[in-house]
């Protein structure tokens, strides 16, 4: 897959995620390498008001939704990836009044599972608010999302 084909998937990939529409987050970048989204930093998105520092909810969607995404980056078809664990390790709180960014790559494909790491950052990516790793189931081609999918689960047809 191209790039440019990369970063459309990608962007209706993340077009479709309601909390990322509210949290106004975006495909920034999207390649074989990985992918990079950003967060823009607004007021919502303060977890302690005195200090202006971010909600941890905040980094963890953006982090869970970055890794969750690299996945379209190394399979040659989209397949629904649920998350099985994310473990993010945080370096030092976000500044006020800048985005953030999130980056990760997939760097070892199973038949079962994908393995991810990445890191948030906000002016340098050597200087990482956080940082992640990242598993993800593979459902295969065959499943798709959604409320059906829900559904299916539940009926034990998925």
């Amino acid at each position: 897959m191209n790039d440019s084909n990369l970063q459309a998937m990608a962007e209706r990939f993340l077009g479709a995620l309601k909390h990322c529409q509210v949290l106004q987050m975006r495909v920034a970048q999207a390649d074989a390498q990985g992918i990079t989204l950003e967060l823009p930093w607004s007021p919502s998105i303060v977890g302690n008001p005195q200090t202006g520092a971010v909600h941890g909810g905040a980094l963890t969607t953006l982090m869970d939704t970055t890794c969750g995404m690299a996945t379209l980056c190394v399979l040659p078809r989209f397949e629904v990836c649920p998350t099985l664990d994310l473990r993010i390790d945080y370096m030092h709180p976000a500044e006020a009044g800048k985005p953030i960014f999130g980056h990760a790559q997939c760097y070892r494909v199973t038949r079962d599972v994908i393995f991810t790491r990445g890191s948030a950052y906000q002016d340098d990516p050597e200087q990482p608010i956080c940082q992640v790793v990242g598993t993800f189931m593979r459902l295969g081609h065959d499943i798709q999302g959604g409320i059906r999918f829900g559904n299916s689960l539940k009926e034990g047809k998925a």
